[in-house]
């Protein structure tokens, strides 16, 4: 994609001028250069957050930056997945033109900068608290330690809520970050918050949040309708609400500092909710993520909904041109998102550019539990109201082998109550989470968001699933996909960067003690037959 390059020219160090072609301003009117928010939750679906219509999560905040901002109804991630999603955050390129970091747990490779790295050389305070880039390792060429996001802020711990929150005092460490921050100098700052991922303790959404399972509306056609699945998800509630809370206070830490009317704030969340069928996979509720942006002094024409199909390597060329720096200058490898700019300072709401109508999705090896630790490959492409995914190593188990405990999702009440459907009637359930896929998948998402029905031989789709696959391979072999090569195995071959996990599969299988913290025992199938 083409993205636009150098919208704010730096005028006199740190001052921009703004495109009036761009903008709703005048000519005469200048801007401070922007500082920036990016607020990460961990494994968030973008149906949860209540400014979507949620009737079961609270999260005021959130919507606060909607109501005084933009609200983005088609937001997605090239990869459902921690650090491949966070890699294409920090490049603003897919995951399967970053080679190694297209897998999970890896090293990070030396050769791709990453925005904040560029902001820091650029005059900008930098730093972030809370989760990063992880699960990986970053190093520089010589193999001294690299931090992708600069400095991270840790020193203020608090007494978690529960045994599943984890300690880290966001709103403090921010202050901290803003108390070092030298005079008139713009920052940027990543909140990565660790909830809402695993674990949970267990019913904590009912006895801490005063939660009622029977105030869930709906649970996903792919679990049992259950109690122990409606507290699970009620957990998770909690949790989210949680990360809503800190970022209501760091809101008004900025409003304090009187930073708050030129700070673009940008709220979203790396990949789905972690339960089966969603995080790791590549369906509907694993790749769309919640995403709302505010900025004062920028969007005027605050409340907008909008429909465009937005991406995560979206963000990346949007900081650069609010920061006034051009691409080519950057140091980075050359960009495949496109600047949000158009749509932040345009009027109009519903679809601002007609060529954001579509998403790319896919993922690699997500996690170990295979033979010789390879992946399930996919790619996918979201257009008109459709879902299409190729799987390309079909024999493979979607979510890591069940004699390995199906490491591709985290242990769960939910995850043990699809697991015990095997061999009864409700095997449907285990099916759909952990049972091995077709290779080619197509859902109507506007009529079946929860991918349940695969329609992809149906004759009736024909047409729109060839128009579908021609323009997600097409575009493949123009982002130069090296599995469109036939060269995939690359990514089969990439060294897992934790020595207690490389060649998970055949050291447990030869009776060695491998430890997965994310999984529960009774997750792995002991004398798995097929």
């Amino acid at each position: 994609m083409e993205h636009s390059k150098g919208l704010f020219p730096i005028l006199g160090g740190l001052i921009l001028a703004i495109s009036p072609a761009c903008t709703n301003v005048s000519e005469e009117e200048t801007m401070d250069t922007p500082n920036i928010l990016l607020c990460i939750a961990d494994d968030v679906t973008w149906m949860h957050m209540s400014a979507y219509g949620c009737s079961w999560t609270n999260t005021p905040n959130f919507d606060y930056v909607a109501e005084n901002g933009i609200l983005f109804n088609n937001a997605y991630t090239p990869n459902a997945k921690c650090a491949p999603s966070r890699a294409c955050i920090l490049t603003g390129r897919n995951s399967w033109q970053l080679k190694e970091a297209a897998n999970h747990m890896v090293y990070f490779p030396v050769e791709f900068k990453s925005f904040p790295e560029v902001l820091k050389e650029k005059g900008f305070h930098v730093g972030y608290t809370g989760k990063g880039y992880v699960p990986g390792k970053a190093l520089n060429s010589d193999g001294s330690p690299r931090d992708l996001i600069i400095k991270r802020y840790k020193d203020k711990i608090l007494e978690p809520l529960t045994i599943g929150i984890y300690n880290d005092d966001y709103t403090e460490n921010f202050k901290d970050f803003m108390n070092e921050k030298p005079e008139d100098t713009p920052f940027f700052f990543w909140y990565g918050g660790w909830e809402p991922h695993r674990s949970y303790q267990y019913a904590s959404g009912a006895e801490l949040g005063g939660k009622n399972i029977a105030d869930i509306d709906k649970v996903p056609d792919f679990w049992p309708d259950v109690d122990s699945v409606r507290n699970d998800m009620m957990d998770y509630a909690f949790e989210l609400e949680y990360f809503d809370k800190h970022l209501g206070q760091i809101i008004k830490v900025l409003e304090e500092k009187g930073e708050l009317d030129n700070t673009i704030i940008v709220v979203t969340s790396d990949n789905g909710m972690p339960f089966p069928r969603i995080k790791s996979n590549a369906y509907e509720m694993s790749n769309h993520l919640p995403l709302a942006i505010m900025w004062p002094k920028g969007i005027k024409n605050k409340g907008r909904v909008i429909n465009d199909y937005v991406n995560f390597i979206d963000l990346a060329p949007t900081f650069l041109e609010l920061a006034g720096i051009d691409e080519d200058s950057s140091g980075m490898k050359s960009i495949t998102g496109k600047s949000l700019t158009n749509i932040l300072f345009s009027k109009k709401e519903g679809q601002i550019e007609e060529s954001r109508n579509y998403a790319l999705i896919g993922k690699e090896r997500n996690d170990v539990g295979r033979p010789n630790d390879t992946g399930y490959p996919i790619r996918g492409i979201v257009q008109d109201s459709f879902l299409y995914v190729i799987n390309f190593e079909t024999s493979r188990w979607p979510s890591g082998n069940p004699e390995c405990g199906y490491l591709g999702t985290d242990g769960s009440p939910t995850k043990t109550v699809c697991l015990n459907t095997l061999n009864t009637k409700d095997q449907k359930y285990w099916e759909l989470s952990f049972g091995k896929r077709e290779g080619e998948e197509m859902f109507n998402i506007k009529t079946d968001p929860m991918c349940m029905v695969n329609i992809s031989e149906d004759p009736a789709y024909n047409t729109a699933k060839d128009n579908l696959k021609n323009k997600l391979l097409q575009m493949l072999k123009e982002q130069g996909d090296i599995r469109m090569e036939g060269k995939g195995s690359y990514f089969d071959d990439v060294e897992v960067c934790y020595e207690n996990l490389k060649d998970f599969y055949n050291r447990y299988m030869n009776g060695e003690n491998v430890k997965a913290g994310w999984v529960n025992d009774s997750d792995f199938e002991v004398g798995f037959i097929e």
